[in-house]
């Protein structure tokens, strides 16, 4: 049996929690035996132990990836459970303390935003190498985009493996389910909803999307935008909101755990990410239930979303476009529906959970099998 442990810094579910919960759906228990350790008092705990899986709390990790005084600990543990593998999500604490402790580790990169100037030169992009090569014996990128942040900073595309999320698939409410949660946000039957279920922070572009939507409705056509998720941005986003007198037609229904519901009323799924995104998993879980997406052209989100097949793309940051795209659907029923059909199909071929967990599982066994 190999012992796997993940260590993740996320206090809240985000898109490693979600990524980790859905490997761990799906992971080969017969042939590895895979416990997390998080922050103290994560909502992660509870979704994991569900899950079946052996789950540790440390202090001094949460929502940070160093903290030189967390490293005893992490090191205390690892000792202790004696993993063949530590698999961290954005703790370089962790990868130090599992290095020290003489294991494997590898590292996941969940995100890609724009590279800073010192680590593209320099000794900012000498260290940052010699870090991420002396800390990993390989790093996963979850899309081309996450893999370029990592090789732009000096990391050797020969230590780096691309792999696309996966996602459970979600599955699509009842008519009357649908006609009840249509009811409780106020919304008219028949009227065109479409949604975004993301953290709330300005480089995910939720004022971009305000923007659109108030160009759509002075062209006079009736649309709801539903804005799911929580965070440091969310107030910003109200104020702009309101700013624009959009009051009535945007709803705020903050973090929701169950996203199949809301999925279910949407028509049409966005994303406008602007500093930071990989392979969008609300985008992929919309697929698996036939929704399209309008997304923007930044990071991962060009290779989720074929051009005209199962949705559009946008430029970044231009709130026209992405109006002209929304609207062209809007008028265009039959091609909606044809994207939600491709949708799917792409979902079955290339972003299911099942086919994920094998790809982390291949990973687990290739750095075993290499000389250290």
């Amino acid at each position: 049996m190999i012992k796997v442990m993940n260590i993740i810094s996320d206090t809240n579910i985000g898109g490693a929690g979600k990524v980790l919960i859905n490997y761990l759906k799906y992971c080969d228990r017969e042939n590895f035996e895979v416990s997390v350790l998080l922050p103290r008092c994560s909502l992660l705990k509870a979704p994991l132990e569900e899950l079946g899986t052996r789950v540790f709390e440390a202090d001094g990790i949460a929502d940070r990836s160093f903290d030189r005084s967390a490293i005893r600990e992490l090191k205390q543990r690892i000792r202790e459970e004696k993993p063949d593998i530590v698999h961290t999500h954005g703790s370089l604490s962790g990868r130090i303390a599992a290095r020290q402790c003489g294991c494997r580790v590898i590292y996941t990169r969940h995100s890609a935003f724009p590279v800073k100037g010192y680590l593209k030169h320099g000794p900012g992009r000498w260290l940052n190498k010699w870090v991420n090569h002396h800390y990993a014996d390989r790093i996963i990128a979850v899309s081309p985009a996450a893999a370029k942040n990592l090789t732009d900073a000096g990391v050797n595309p020969s230590l780096i493996d691309t792999m696309m999320n996966g996602v459970d698939p979600v599955q699509r409410a009842t008519p009357e389910e649908c006609a009840a949660l249509r009811k409780h946000y106020g919304i008219p039957d028949g009227c065109f909803t479409v949604g975004i279920l993301a953290r709330i922070e300005d480089y995910k572009g939720h004022t971009d999307i305000l923007d659109a939507i108030q160009l759509i409705r002075d062209s006079g056509r009736e649309i709801r935008l539903i804005i799911a998720g929580t965070g440091s941005y969310e107030d910003a986003v109200r104020q702009h909101c309101s700013a624009l007198g959009l009051d009535k037609i945007v709803c705020f229904p903050g973090f929701i755990r169950d996203v199949a519901p809301v999925l279910s009323i949407l028509d049409l799924q966005l994303n406008a990410s602007w500093g930071t995104e990989t392979s969008s998993l609300s985008v992929l879980e919309g697929f698996s239930m036939a929704l399209p997406a309008v997304v923007s052209d930044y990071g991962g989100n060009p290779c989720l979303v074929e051009e005209g097949i199962n949705g559009f793309l946008f430029p970044a940051r231009d709130p026209g476009a992405l109006a002209d795209r929304i609207i062209r659907l809007m008028d265009d029923p039959a091609l909606l529906e044809k994207m939600g059909t491709e949708a799917l199909r792409i979902y079955r071929e290339r972003f299911t959970g099942e086919a994920f967990a094998r790809r982390i599982d291949a990973i687990y066994r290739k750095v075993l099998a290499e000389k250290k």
